[in-house]
């Protein structure tokens, strides 16, 4: 398939796309007039009856007309855009591409389907679909624990932009950049697929092996007595997209937090020891842990990743945490184990705010609570002000580019309706009349934004409405204004 908004652009900074369906300043009583504009039923990729009456039954809770057209827009989008399902060797077979990239990141399809999960026990259909999801990343991490990305077949050749790079590219890599979160989301996804079906197929023999080699991988990324395996190195214009010192990064102490070189937003990081990703490691290796003893049956494999998680919980609770002059004590963003520390946050997961959108358990934390006001504060130097929204972005995409995702990891963490609710305008107001949401938007301007078919933002939107529906429904059923 291949309608007008499904082509989307290019994974570029730049240029800005600009432009909209309708014209975003015609306004009714609900906000901007926006298109109903998921594509015709008999284009779509995959139809969840489950998840059809969830959206009917969800709209009817929300008074602001474009909002309810916005979640209808975005919360089906990765089902019906972005979905190749198959048979490998008998067992259900799941390809998510990211959007306007052909292309399968480990992150981005596990939090593509993740809001999913709930529906599994009503279609049968859609828990195929998802256990397809978890088989296909086990396939993926067999063959490079260290990639991020994964093309459709093993024949296909790597991204362009990541033909040259100096790594190891093994058949069926897209893209080769080391980012601790790619692995965490494998797990949090399998978890979730688990306790949501209560399904142990998945989690046989091949399973086992790829849950390995993620302990393996983190054991080596630890550097305790080398640096590791990897190495990675781009001809590229931006110093975020190559590493330093022969493809090895930044120095930094071993300490026994996980290096890595790469953030969830696919930017190198300057010190390796990137914080949120070690907090988020340290969930998902007790979500691994709780796997492998009851669902794949294997203690020693549960006792290895509790025994990680320990190691690296006590090594980030002493070395990742910095007292900032205004905010007190608060999480860095990135450390070195030499006593430096960068402190900022990035638009994307996991980061300072959306570590509480990760582990729910964290949000009455006052460290947490210390950093999530520094992240949205004029003293995080990625955080933008500007006529139309305020937000976070990060170098990705560069100064002043406001991603969606950053406001609503905000209302996911938010104890306040009031600013909840200002989240909900921001979005609605400035998806630029397409009816979607984008990658980035600029502070002033939401015409001049980055990727128009980006199906986890639309995603996440989805997942935060049907959050807010549950819990707290006044937000949803008070016109926005």
């Amino acid at each position: 398939m291949q309608t007008a908004l499904a082509r989307g652009l290019a994974r570029q900074p730049e240029p800005w796309a600009t432009g909209s369906l309708v014209d975003p300043d015609a306004e009714t009583a609900g906000g901007p007039q926006l298109p109903h504009a998921r594509p015709a039923p008999g284009d779509r990729r995959f139809t969840s009856q489950a998840i059809e009456e969830s959206i009917a039954s969800v709209k009817r809770q929300i008074a602001d007309p474009a909002l309810q057209v916005l979640f209808e827009n975005c919360f089906p989008n990765t089902l019906d855009t972005t979905v190749h399902s198959g048979v490998f060797e008998g067992e259900p077979d799941t390809f998510i591409v990211t959007g306007d990239i052909d292309a399968m990141w480990l992150r981005d399809s596990s939090a593509q389907v993740w809001p999913y999960l709930r529906f599994a026990r009503k279609d049968e259909r859609l828990r195929a679909l998802l256990e397809g999801i978890v088989r296909r990343q086990v396939r993926m991490i067999l063959i490079d624990p260290y990639a991020n990305a994964f093309t459709r077949q093993t024949s296909d050749p790597p991204l362009s932009w990541a033909v040259h790079d100096r790594t190891k590219l093994y058949p069926g890599v897209a893209e080769r950049k080391w980012e601790i979160d790619s692995l965490c989301y494998t797990i949090r996804l399998a978890h979730g697929h688990w306790q949501a079906t209560g399904d142990t197929r998945p989690f046989d023999a091949q399973w086992k092996a790829a849950a390995a080699a993620i302990l393996r991988t983190f054991t080596e990324q630890q550097r305790k007595q080398s640096p590791g395996p990897y190495s990675f190195q781009r001809q590229a214009a931006s110093p975020y997209d190559t590493l330093a010192l022969s493809g090895f990064g930044n120095p930094a102490r071993p300490n026994g937090m996980i290096f890595s070189m790469f953030r969830p937003s696919d930017d190198a990081c300057i010190y390796p020891l990137f914080v949120p990703a070690n907090l988020f490691a340290v969930q998902a290796l007790g979500w691994l842990a709780e796997l492998a003893a009851h669902a794949a049956q294997d203690t020693e494999l549960a006792a290895r990743a509790a025994a990680l998680a320990n190691e690296v919980a006590q090594a980030t609770l002493q070395h990742a945490r910095v007292n900032h002059p205004q905010f007190g004590e608060m999480w860095a963003y990135e450390v070195d184990g030499y006593g430096n520390s960068l402190l900022m946050d990035d638009a994307n997961a996991p980061g300072l705010v959306s570590m509480a959108y990760l582990n729910e358990n964290t949000i009455s934390d006052p460290v947490y609570q210390r950093s999530r006001a520094f992240a949205l504060s004029d003293a995080n130097p990625y955080f933008f002000r500007g006529t139309a929204a305020e937000g976070i972005g990060g170098p990705h995409i560069g100064l002043n580019a406001i991603w969606p995702m950053s406001i609503m990891y905000r209302a996911f963490t938010s104890t306040s309706d009031a600013e909840i609710r200002q989240c909900l305008r921001w979005l609605r107001d400035t998806t630029a009349g397409t009816g979607f949401m984008h990658e980035s938007f600029h502070k002033d301007n939401p015409a001049k934004f980055t990727r128009s078919w980006f199906a986890w933002a639309n995603t996440l939107f989805g997942e935060l409405i049907l959050k807010l529906a549950a819990e707290r429904p006044a937000v949803l059923t008070e016109p926005l204004g």
